[in-house]
């Protein structure tokens, strides 16, 4: 009876040990959230991997979506992150500052291009001289991402008003925008399962995107491409109307060079923990080694405008935007 009595204990003791072990383990695993654009989701998670890699104790959880919606999830509906990452830097700063960050850093490039498969119509012959015909013909149909969700969708646009001035085609990027609108998908990448279904032919998308997919591509000239910073002010020359901060309200979004940003929201559950992967990102042999192989360029360090709230930590990232003076 006594050895019965002892197995017992022992076997109490060592449940109990278990379970202390068990909830010790949960307090000592630590969670980041990431908000970040559908374009970054193959270099985002190599690079979560390489971050988790260093740092075991934290486990991270990465939401995609639009980058817009990534901003209104924080803005509109009050959900929390510690990162987000945006396609555009521009939404950072038109949708969360000052409200609901205080910073924002420039870290890669992209360019517009136009995406198909070998079994799109036409693809034997698309090329920088007849894309805008091939697509506004009947028999051949696109997709592209909607402009108040995704900025690829409002760069699409942008990049057929260039088109029209680039090839003096008046009243093209009116036709292409009223054609294939059943086609519009609220981020970018929810139309690479259409193209490979052969359920579309092509897809107004991010370079990066058609290589890390391994699809076809077509090079746009730079004066359309939005790469380019030589042509910043041709770029912005064209513009598009978007949705602004309230319902009802709108913001013009002029042309731009294609540039990301990040942040760290001010209500952000982990901002210690979040601050150590912004540096893993931002880092030249870390972060920033998967971005170039993904094929988006770094832009690392690059002016910010709110130079004086970027933490100690991650200012040696950016560099303090240029004051214009203006003679009287």
């Amino acid at each position: 009876m006594n050895k019965i009595v002892s197995i017992m204990v022992v076997l109490f003791l060592v449940f109990q040990f278990a379970s202390c072990s068990g909830r010790d383990n949960e307090v000592v695993q630590k969670r980041l959230i990431v908000f970040h654009a559908g374009s970054l989701s193959v270099p985002f998670a190599e690079i979560v991997k390489g971050f988790e890699h260093e740092n075991p104790e934290v486990k991270v959880q990465m939401e995609a979506a639009g980058s817009r919606t990534c901003a209104r999830k924080i803005s509109e509906l009050g959900k929390k992150c510690d990162v987000i990452a945006s396609a555009d830097y521009a939404v950072i700063d038109a949708l969360l500052i000052p409200d609901f960050a205080s910073w924002n850093i420039k870290f890669a490039a992209n360019e517009m291009t136009i995406t198909f498969t070998d079994e799109s119509e036409k693809a034997d012959i698309i090329n920088q001289s007849n894309w805008y015909n091939l697509l506004l013909r009947n028999d051949v149909s696109f997709g592209r991402s909607d402009p108040n969700a995704d900025p690829c969708g409002y760069r699409t646009v942008l990049t057929m008003k260039l088109a029209e001035k680039y090839y003096g085609k008046e009243g093209i990027s009116g036709r292409l925008l009223n054609k294939d609108r059943r086609f519009i998908r609220p981020k970018e990448t929810d139309l690479l399962g259409l193209l490979e279904a052969g359920a579309i032919d092509y897809v107004f998308i991010y370079r990066s995107v058609a290589r890390q997919h391994n699809l076809k591509f077509l090079i746009l000239p730079d004066e359309i491409n939005l790469k380019d910073s030589r042509y910043t002010k041709r770029y912005a020359s064209v513009s598009v109307k978007i949705s602004g901060k309230k319902p009802g309200e709108f913001i013009e979004r002029k042309g731009a060079p294609m540039i990301y940003g990040v942040t760290i929201p001010k209500n952000a559950p982990s901002p210690e923990i979040a601050i150590e992967f912004v540096k893993y990102l931002l880092e030249e042999s870390k972060g920033q080694k998967v971005m170039r192989d993904n094929g988006q360029p770094s832009v690392v360090p690059a002016p910010t405008g709110k130079y004086e709230n970027i933490p100690m930590e991650l200012k040696r990232f950016v560099l303090p935007e240029e004051r214009v003076v203006v003679e009287e």
